[in-house]
This record gives C-alpha cells, structure tokens and sequence, in this order.
C-alpha cells in the first residue's frame, strides 16, 4: 500500500494529535498521505460522497472516530470499493479495528503486509411513496422504519418477494445486515451475526404481538414494510432511516423496500482474534 487517506471526526481528534502522529508515520516511511476531517453534521447527513480521480484513489482510507464515523465512510467510499480500517475513538467501537494506544504497531502489520480483506455485505432501501420509488439509500448496518409519536405504536405489514409474512402494532421494525446485528438489532433482542455472513434480520420493535421473535432471510429476498390505513381517520405516521443518516416521513400506504445491495464494504483485519473473542471483548 503506497497511498493514504485518513479521515478524522474532528470532534473525537481535536487537537488532531493522532491524525498528525499516523501522518508523520506513514510519511517517515515513504508513503503519500492525504487527511480530511469530518464532523457530526456531515456524519450524520447526507452530503455529495468524496470522488477521486481514476489513478489517485488511496490503497487505505485509515476513519478516526466512532461507528457513525465508520458507517459514513462505508456509503462514501463504497463506489470505488477503497479498503477501510477504523480507529476506535468512540465507545464500543463493534465496527473498528484498532485501539488508539495501539496504532502505530497496526500501521506496521499494514505495511509488512501482515492483514486480511474482508468484504461485508451492504442493504439497499427504496422508499415509495404513493406508488411511486422517490429515493434510494444503502446502509452498511441496518435499515429502520420507527413510529414517528413515542406515545403511539404503528400498524405494519411485512411482505417478503411480495408474499404476505406478517402484519403488527408496535414500535417498528430493524432490517439488519449481518454488520448490523450488534447494533440497533442487539439492543431490540435480534439474534448476534458473524458480520462477514450473507442474510438478513428481521428484528420487531417491542410489538405488541405473542410474536416477538426476529426472522433470518435469505440475502436475496426482498422485504417491503408497509405503514397500514389510517386510524381512527388519522393517518398513521413513521420514519424511516438508513444507519441513522437519512431520514423518510412515511403516512399510511407508504413503504419501504429493502433488499441486499450490489455494493459491500471492504474492511482491512490485522488482529488474529475471531469475531466472538473481539465480541467478548466489546460485551464484557
């Protein structure tokens, strides 16, 4: 790897002493380094991606920051399939590699070529509004549809490849990737998911059913979530999000349509624990 960009949220490196140290590092070594920083706004909205031109793409981008910060760079950097490694400046930290106390020596597996590349499958969303597709979004963990009143459940109806699975009143519903299952999808009860696997989660939002259970699909079925007709001749309302960066106000006969994505996220590996020793680690 010869060509560098490290993208920072500011917020988490403000006097910018990490990024300067990883920068001086890899130019001590001979290597190109280019940084960008990034802050909550920007993380959180959606903003025209960065692009390169074809020949100066980096071999690394090296995220400092938190899960958001990771979650950003996967949508932005997913088109010219760059490999990602994230600094854990955040809390958990489930999408980051490397610890900040433990950078440097990182860096050095890097450039000795001692990591590994593993691809995580990305999801695609499509919102339709009054039959007609009006946005599309990707999301590397999880794809929501929530009430939008935190006093008032929601009527959904669930189809999977356009066959009628389920209909309920609750809180919403999480489609989670693999990558996501630590997340929202944990915090609601859904089932944990090697990350470099290939499926779906269905997880329910605290439904007010006997049935509670999340639901694993293949990664080639497609979901459509359906927000139900008006009740007592007010229209339902909900909202819709991809990783917590984008945000769709549904009404009754809205919907969302979920499927796997083309498109997948590249994230370079240099520890030799398995993802259920890092998972302890994060839980305990």
């Amino acid at each position: 790897m010869e060509r560098f960009l490290i993208r920072t949220n500011e917020s988490k490196d403000e006097k910018l002493e990490l990024t300067e140290k990883i920068r001086e590092f890899l130019i001590s070594r001979g290597k190109t380094v280019a940084f960008e920083l990034i802050d909550e706004k920007r993380i959180r909205e959606e903003e025209k991606a960065v692009r390169f031109k074809d020949g100066e793409e980096p071999d690394l981008v090296i995220v400092l920051g938190g899960d958001g910060t990771m979650l950003r760079a996967a949508r932005d950097f997913m088109f010219e399939k760059i490999p990602l490694i994230g600094v854990n400046l955040g809390s958990l930290g489930y999408l980051t590699e490397i610890e900040k106390d433990n950078v440097i020596p990182a860096l050095e597996k890097i450039l000795n070529g001692d990591y590994r590349i593993e691809e995580r499958m990305m999801l695609e969303g499509t919102f339709v509004k009054d039959g007609v597709e009006t946005a599309h979004v990707r999301a590397l963990n999880d794809i929501n549809v929530l009430k939008d009143n935190p006093f008032r459940a929601i009527g959904l109806k669930i189809y999977v490849n356009n066959k009628y699975l389920w209909d309920f009143s609750g809180d919403g519903i999480i489609i989670s990737s693999p990558t996501g299952s630590t997340g929202y999808n944990l915090s609601a009860g859904g089932p944990i998911v090697e990350p470099g696997a290939d499926m779906i989660v269905l997880t329910p939002v605290s439904p007010h059913t006997l049935m509670t259970r999340s639901i694993i699909l293949s990664p080639n079925d497609v979901i459509r979530i359906e927000l139900k007709g008006p009740v007592g001749g007010m229209p339902q309302k909900a909202a819709a999000s991809a990783d917590s960066a984008n945000r769709f106000e549904l009404s009754s006969g809205d919907s969302f349509v979920v499927k796997r994505s083309t498109k997948r996220t590249k994230f370079v590996s240099v520890e030799s624990l398995s993802f259920l020793e890092k998972l302890s680690r994060k839980l305990t």
